[in-house]
């Protein structure tokens, strides 16, 4: 927990995340394109409840009364994510003017608040036009990117101090490619690679993009969960280094090292290709900072039923888990920063995404929905984090994911992450106890944590 004299270092940056399909709401508004999010939701029998992001939190056309919520909060820095079929409705080519404008209208609100933004580029809604033409499985797609990524730069770098390229790559090629949980609900060992690799160059070709139109910072955001060995044998040894390589490894490697971690041979087999040596002349780009988004841990054991990794995460006794079924582990931040400084240097770091989802009561009382659980998840990761930079971590910045409760992808409404409860059949936006607590850490940089000594 935290301890006497817990404050942040100066400057030390405090913001809230979103992303675009989950909130805005009004998805083909204004000439909008789809993406491969709007035809997943409206599959049927993909998404729980039948849920979509028709109208999710309505924050296309309420996106000042949500800045609005923000100042209130105090904060610094606001993550948000790009449409692109909202901006090049075919993916390439033709832009268009009014859902480039809504992104214009929102950093310019941003900015009248003091709020820095923060654009990433691709939070997994690609474009359904680029789909039908093979999407991240076309070589092609890293054009594509970079394309898109130029409009943006030029449109919006004289007012968006940072920007990243790929949110969490990990997450579109295992549940989009290989599982089919995901948009745009492949099953296919032999596409997950191929996935991961057009990503990977896609993210590169948008950060040299950004290196001939850019003056700010450009980075890439990961999702990292820290894996250990449920025993001491031999086959749980294995299995946890299997696990680690499939999830924290298979990306941040190509994109800081140039290279894949060999185990992505053992785990893939004959599906995983031997990819051009000069790709990773594309992959790796030097990157002004590296987003994390952590979450939880995984204590891994041997499973050979489960493809393709043989292994297995086992629940753990006398734990709090959230509604999503992660464990609350905060330890595990601070394993997560300091082994990814030691593997890949002294990149300043960002934890882009840390929140849990958790039940809410019902009803308000004096205007809040008290969240002791959510709350609780949030000093000790704050705590966590503050051991990290005492252990030398060059961290930046946090952002609480989320601002808003939103659509959690193919669950629907059903998992509530956010610092504010939204009534989506009203669309009334509710403060939880946690963004009091997260308005007071901002207001005092960490320094209301001492209560917790």
């Amino acid at each position: 927990m935290p301890r006497p004299g817990f404050r942040f270092p100066d400057g030390f940056h405090w913001g809230a995340a979103t992303s675009a399909y989950q909130i805005e709401g009004s998805p083909l508004a204004d000439g909008a394109g789809p993406s491969i999010w709007q035809r997943f939701a409206h599959t049927p029998g993909m998404m729980a409840n039948g849920d979509t992001g028709d109208v999710a939190c309505d924050h296309y056309r309420r996106y000042r009364e949500d800045v609005q919520l923000m100042k209130e909060l105090g904060l610094q820095g606001y993550r948000f994510s790009i449409n692109w079929a909202r901006v090049l409705p075919e993916g390439t080519g033709r832009v268009n003017p009014k859902g480039l404008d809504f992104y214009s209208r929102l950093v310019d609100a941003l900015l009248e608040h003091g709020i820095a933004p923060n654009a990433t580029l691709f939070h997994w809604d690609l474009p359904a036009a680029l789909d039908d033409r093979g999407g991240w499985l076309n070589r092609d797609s890293a054009h594509w990117f970079a394309e898109y990524a130029e409009v943006m730069f030029k449109a919006l770098d004289d007012r968006v101090p940072r920007w990243s390229t790929l949110n969490e790559p990990w997450v579109v090629t295992d549940g989009g490619y290989l599982h089919g949980a995901l948009a745009p609900g492949h099953r296919n060992k032999y596409e997950a690679p191929i996935a991961t690799h057009n990503l990977m160059r896609a993210s590169g070709a948008g950060i040299q993009a950004y290196r001939a139109h850019g003056k700010h910072e450009i980075g890439v955001v990961f999702n990292i969960e820290p894996k250990y060995p449920h025993s001491d044998c031999a086959e749980d040894l294995a299995a946890t280094a299997r696990a680690h390589a499939y999830m924290n490894q298979q990306f941040a490697d190509p994109a800081l090292l140039g290279s894949y971690p060999p185990e992505l041979k053992e785990i893939f087999g004959d599906a995983w290709p031997d990819f051009p040596a000069d790709d990773f002349k594309l992959t790796k780009q030097k990157v002004d900072f590296v987003g994390i988004n952590y979450y939880t841990r995984a204590v891994v054991k041997h499973d050979p039923n489960q493809y393709p990794l043989q292994a297995s995460p086992v629940r753990q006794p006398n734990r709090t888990y959230t509604e999503t079924g992660w464990e609350v582990f905060e330890q595990g931040l601070t394993d997560t920063l300091t082994w990814f400084r030691d593997r890949y240097g002294d990149i300043p770091l960002y934890i882009t995404e840390n929140g849990s989802a958790f039940y809410d009561p019902p009803v308000a009382e004096n205007g809040v929905l008290d969240d002791p659980l959510r709350t609780s998840y949030l000093r000790k990761h704050l705590g966590a984090l503050h051991k990290a930079i005492a252990a030398g971590v060059n961290l930046k910045g946090y952002y609480a994911w989320s601002l808003l409760d939103n659509l959690e992808w193919s669950l629907g409404f059903s998992k509530r992450f956010g610092l504010y409860h939204v009534d989506f059949a009203t669309q009334q936006r509710t403060p939880k106890a946690t963004a009091k607590l997260y308005a007071q850490v901002i207001e005092s940089n960490g320094a209301v944590l001492d209560e917790d000594a």
